[in-house]
This record gives structure tokens, sequence and C-alpha cells, in this order.
């Protein structure tokens, strides 16, 4: 029993890693190539490839291919295009948008669905082994975050200064060894099931039952919440490096640490998912699913309002309590959901409906969200302008973004309905 919990944790530490190496200094490897208004549709991207393949994916694991196989499979796929995309990046003179951005989404295309399977995996171990998946998941979980800390250290710390790996294309390379690791490491998982045999109808054999939960009226209002949710996810991921290191270019902040160091920083975020996940269990069981996402969605308010008051120097405060916020922003709502609709779901569409979760956050919501936040931050902050003006079209997009996720905070508080019964499941 101990050494299952091992065994997942190590798994759920590679799984991140790979993630944690690129996802939030991809923006500043960008903006130093030229990139700065097209840094939006690599994190789109993520929720464009979220729209279908987790839940193509996670039909495939339901129905003919167990899901640790498939989970090394995807890595495979996942860390060849991402090396194939940092190879790319080493030898172009000047690296440009298309091919770029064409090997990036055939990786993330095949990355994305790991983050379902990877829970089902899980799911599925602590369940053959009698272990509670809402009581013993979610300290399992936190190895994940801190696999993302540890690449996004790594990251910030590796390579001559001046060309640390998160202004470089090596976060990439970093990416991909991360992905090579797990394609071995997730075949020794305990074996999957199938449900093949089962079919006998066509919604059973394309796996589309999942889509099912759309007929049940507090499902469907909890994945359109999800998906509005969902909105919020990615725009810190793409731009929170950029906003701070664009500190130094004003020389009040020019020598400020956090400015020189903004993933370093930004890891203050991942080091509060590691203990917030471990309320997870408390919060679901003492206020329900509805308390649970209703925080999440008040820390966003007050992550994106933090960022916009902060500053490197004097106020690098806020900046700390933003990241301190996003524990309770990202796990209450993307932890705690997917145990909610592991709960809410039977055997036989676990991956699927883990698949038409991440649809709706990483998929609807992420992209929605990501491309909107472009359109904002194009509109407000002008590259040709001085950093001075530019940081003020900064505060303004940080401070429309927190206005948002107020209006989606108070809309859930009025609209979602809990089951009595799952305050105290």
């Amino acid at each position: 029993m101990k050494n299952i919990k091992i065994k997942l944790s190590l798994l759920n530490f590679l799984e991140f890693a790979v993630w944690g190496s690129y996802l939030t200094s991809l923006g500043n490897f960008l903006a130093r190539n030229g990139l700065q208004e097209d840094i939006g549709w690599f994190y789109a991207i993520q929720g464009i490839v979220s729209l279908f393949m987790p839940s193509v994916i996670g039909i495939i694991a339901d129905r003919w291919v167990q899901a640790q196989k498939l989970l090394s499979t995807c890595h495979l796929l996942a860390g060849g295009f991402m090396a194939a995309a940092g190879f790319y990046c080493m030898g172009a003179e000047a690296i440009e948008l298309t091919p770029l951005l064409t090997l990036y989404t055939l990786s993330v295309a095949f990355f994305m669905p790991t983050i379902g399977l990877n829970n089902s995996v899980a799911y599925n171990a602590l369940t053959r082994a009698g272990l509670d998946t809402v009581k013993d998941f979610p300290p399992i979980r936190i190895w994940g975050t801190v696999g993302f800390i540890c690449a996004m250290l790594f990251v910030n710390f590796a390579g001559p200064k001046g060309a640390e790996f998160q202004t470089s294309y090596m976060q990439l390379f970093t990416s991909a060894a991360f992905s090579l690791i797990m394609v071995f490491y997730a075949l020794t998982m305990p074996k999957c099931p199938t449900n093949e045999a089962e079919s006998k109808s066509l919604i059973d054999t394309l796996g589309l039952r999942a889509f099912k939960l759309f007929g049940q009226p507090r499902m469907a209002i909890f994945f359109i919440f999800s998906m509005l949710l969902g909105v919020s996810l990615q725009i810190t991921n793409g731009y929170a490096n950029p906003y701070i290191t664009g500190f130094a270019d004003i020389e009040a902040y020019a020598e400020a640490w956090a400015a020189q160091n903004a993933n370093a920083l930004i890891s203050l975020s991942q080091l509060s998912e590691t203990f917030c996940i471990l309320l997870i269990p408390f919060c679901l069981k003492r206020f329900g699913i509805k308390g649970v996402m209703l925080m999440s969605m008040i820390a966003w308010v007050f992550r994106f309002g933090f960022f916009g008051a902060g500053d490197p120097a004097g106020g690098v405060w806020m900046f700390v309590l933003s990241c301190i916020v996003y524990g309770i922003a990202f796990d209450f709502f993307n932890v705690s959901g997917s145990l909610y609709v592991d709960r809410e779901t039977d055997d036989s569409i676990r991956s699927s409906a883990q698949g038409l979760f991440m649809i709706m956050t990483n998929g609807l919501g992420a992209t929605v969200g990501t491309l909107a936040a472009m359109a904002v931050v194009n509109h407000y902050v002008n590259p040709a302008s001085s950093p001075e003006i530019q940081l003020e079209g900064w505060r303004t997009c940080w401070y429309i973004f927190a206005g948002y996720a107020l209006v989606v905070a108070v809309l859930f508080f009025l609209i979602f309905k809990d089951k009595p019964q799952n305050k105290t499941a």
C-alpha cells in the first residue's frame, strides 16, 4: 500500500515536471526572440488541442488501450516533437512563428491528454489498493506540484548568466527529457481496465457516454462554470513572466531580484499549491464542491489584482501574496474538480469523463481566455512604447482579468446547487 503511493508520487512528479519546464517561462523566451505579440497563440493552442485530444485519448483508454500504456505512448510523441522544436530553435538564425508553433502544437496535442490519463492511472491504482481517492490522492498529487517547481527552478538558474534556460530553447529540451523518462516509467503502473467487450451501443462503442453528463442539470452547470473558470488558467502562465521581467527595463526596478528571477518568484505559486492540496479533502468534506469552487474563483480575483498593484521592489509583497493565493485558485478548482468528476461517474466512463473535464477547462475555457487575454494585452501594452507606459497598460490588463473572475464568482454563487450529501462525502 505504501509502495503504490510512492510509485504514484513519482509518476506525478515526472508528469508535471514535463509541463513546468516551459509553461511559465515560454512567454519570456518568445518575447526575447521577437514573438511577443504571438505569445497568446502558444498558450491558446494548448486549449485548442484540449477541445478534442483528451476526449479522443480518453475514449481509447476506456475502450481499447490500457491507460498506463497510452500514457507512455503519448509522452513518447509529446517529448519527440518538443525535442524537434528545440532542435529547430537551436539551428535557426531567426526563429519564425510557423515552424516553431507547428512542432509545439504537435507536442502539446499529445501532452495535454496525459494529465487526464495520469489521473485515471492514479485513481485506478488507489482503488485497486482499497484506498480512498478523495483522501489519498491529494498528498500524492502534491508531488506533481513539487516536480513542476523543481523544473521551474532548474530552468530559472541553469545556464550561463544572461542566457539561462528560462530565456532560451533549452527549456524545450528539458521538457523532452522528462517526457522520455515518463515513457518508461508509466509502463510500471498497475494495469488499467478497458471495457470494449461491454459495448452494446454506438454511444458506448465510441466512448461518448460521458457527454450524457450534460443531461444532468447540476453536472451541466458544473461543466459550464468549469469552462468559465478555465478562462483564467493560462493567463498568468503566459504573461506573468514577461510582465515581471519587463520591470528590469525601468531604472527604479532594474536591480530588483524579482525582475531578474521571474521564474523563481513565480515558483512560489506552485509552492503554495503543495500546501493547498492538503486542504482539499477537509474543504470538500466541510464545504462541498460549491464552496471549494467559490474559494477558487475569489482567489483568482486576488491573483490578478495583486499582480496589477505590485512591483518587484517595494511592492514585491503583493507579488508574493498573488503567488500564495494561486494555490487556492488552481488546486481548489483543478484537483477538486477532477475528484468531483471521478466521484460522480462510474468506472466505464472514468477516462472519458476526465477527458470531458479537460475539454471544458483546458480546452474551451483556456482557449477563449488566452485569446481574449492576448487581445487585451496587445491592445493595452505596446512594445514600441516606453517601459513606464507599458507598465500602466499591464496594470490595466490585470485589473480587467480580476474583474472578470469576480463576475464569474458571483454568478456561480447564485446559480450552482450541489447535492447536500456531497458536503460530507
